[in-house]
């Protein structure tokens, strides 16, 4: 029965183990979150270090795709394990440098902040950090060449303007083919071809491939810790609550020890008072049969007085028996053990049931070893009396009574007692030893079990077994034998 108290432990077991789970969970999250902040920074990092060869590789805002594509060709093959592509976007989307395998960009809407996960890669859209207001050009070689080609012949085809003086506009140009004054547009390109390179080759942005796996694989060691921690936790809340349920059981079968044992004495009083009690009674039960006999020997006394003074002699004789078994029951039983020849003591009981073998014209056979086991050999004999004397009452006239006994290894022997009556049913051969129970109108109930007293004191054991045959088996075992010294 689950108490209060028990349900109150219980409870906050539960609390306790809800909160460790919670608390692991919330921990596996956080860590989750700040592994992919690791692997976003890195990306940050990579795109600054990008940035940082645009602005190498540049020359006055302007970098050849072919160099530029070079060195990220570099920085990825150094990061093999870790970087995946590169690739440079222009502010409309469209790629003008690349390094790596090509990238399926998402849609816009996909994108959790600037960062895009897919399994084991994860996309990052970084814009740039040139450090100058100024855009850097990407284009081919090539077509940088084509450009200053074409601006050049433009240029020496063209009349010098009347205020060229004034605006600088044709003055020489320190740089030949490039201003070499930071923050303007190259000399080479006029104002509109700029604006047109700047929508289509200006660097704005750098997207970046990373691989996941170094932030799965941390992911998943934190997971498995996690869980181990997590099952730590929860084979410590079973253990306790298995440890309480225990401790309250063992509390509570103490209580229930303590209550036995004052039961126990109590009715060990009542015992000792039903036996003080029953050994009284026997003295006036003996006045009361001394006086029927008197009564009944009278010459001059009526038959019918003669013969109502012999059945109180016989009723007499009867509760008298009963007082006898009673207080025989309730005797303690202190074994005295010693060297016991099993063969004397069921011969000397079978002399003295030998008037109601006679009697009954019983064949009773003595089928014993001669052993020598340890056991208290008047309390033996009692034992085996009352199972002889049980056997002869439940037997017909000319029925058969076997005593059998014998060594069932070196260290144990048994003892059997059995007969041809009409035996033991299987229902009643584990309540035969009860007290007061009697399958005979004239028994006492109380025969079998001083038999069973007998043999729990010497640690033995006795059961009613199938007969084979016919009638009862009554069979007691583990009877140590006496080893030699």
């Amino acid at each position: 029965m689950m108490t209060r108290r028990s349900w109150a432990v219980y409870g906050m077991l539960v609390v306790v183990w809800a909160t460790l789970i919670g608390w692991q969970t919330a921990e596996h999250l956080r860590a989750r979150k700040a592994y992919q902040n690791m692997l976003i920074d890195h990306g940050r990092a990579v795109s600054t270090t990008c940035g940082l060869l645009l602005r190498a590789r540049s020359f006055f805002g302007v970098v050849t795709t072919e160099r530029l594509e070079g060195a990220l060709n570099e920085l990825v093959a150094s990061y093999t394990n870790e970087l995946r592509s590169v690739e440079l976007l222009n502010s409309a989307g469209d790629v003008v440098a690349a390094a790596g395998p090509p990238i399926e960009m998402p849609a816009r809407s996909e994108f959790n902040g600037a960062v895009f996960w897919d399994g084991p890669i994860a996309i990052l859209q970084n814009p740039i950090d040139l450090g100058t207001n100024m855009a850097q050009l990407v284009m081919p070689r090539e077509e940088m060449r084509s450009l200053a080609t074409n601006r050049l012949n433009a240029d020496s085809n063209s009349p010098p303007s009347p205020s060229a003086s004034m605006t600088g506009t044709n003055a020489p140009r320190r740089g030949g083919f490039f201003d070499w004054r930071r923050g303007e547009r190259p000399s080479w390109i006029t104002e509109q071809e700029y604006k047109t390179l700047i929508e289509k080759k200006g660097a704005h942005s750098f997207v970046l491939v990373m691989f996941t796996q170094p932030v799965r694989r941390a992911e998943d060691y934190d997971l498995w810790m996690r869980i181990i921690i997590a099952l730590l936790g929860t084979a410590a809340v079973v253990g306790y609550g298995f440890g309480w349920r225990n401790w309250a059981r063992t509390s509570e079968l103490q209580l229930r020890l303590v209550r036995a044992s004052e039961q126990n004495l109590h009715l060990k009083e009542m015992n000792l008072a039903a036996a003080g009690l029953a050994h009284e009674t026997r003295n006036p039960l003996n006045i009361i049969r001394g006086m029927a006999q008197l009564i009944s020997k009278v010459q001059d006394g009526s038959p019918e007085i003669r013969a109502k003074s012999l059945e109180i002699i016989s009723e007499t004789d009867r509760v008298t028996a009963q007082l006898n078994e009673f207080i025989n029951y309730s005797r303690p039983r202190e074994v005295r053990r010693a060297a016991t020849d099993l063969n004397a003591v069921a011969t000397e009981v079978a002399r003295a049931l030998n008037y109601d073998i006679e009697e009954k014209k019983i064949q009773l056979e003595v089928l014993v070893e001669s052993v020598v086991i340890e056991a208290d050999e008047q309390l033996l004999r009692q034992a085996l009396f009352n199972l002889v004397l049980n056997a002869v009452q439940a037997v017909p006239a000319h029925g058969v009574i076997r005593i059998r006994a014998s060594r069932r290894n070196n260290e144990e022997a048994f003892v059997e007692i059995s007969d041809n009556g009409p035996g033991v049913p299987s229902e009643q051969r584990a309540e035969i030893f009860k007290p007061y129970f009697t399958t005979h109108e004239e028994g006492t109930g109380l025969g079998l079990a001083v038999v069973q007293q007998i043999v729990l004191a010497h640690g033995w054991e006795i059961e009613c077994v199938p007969n084979d045959s016919a009638g009862a088996l009554f069979r007691i075992s583990h009877v140590k034998l006496k080893m030699k010294e």
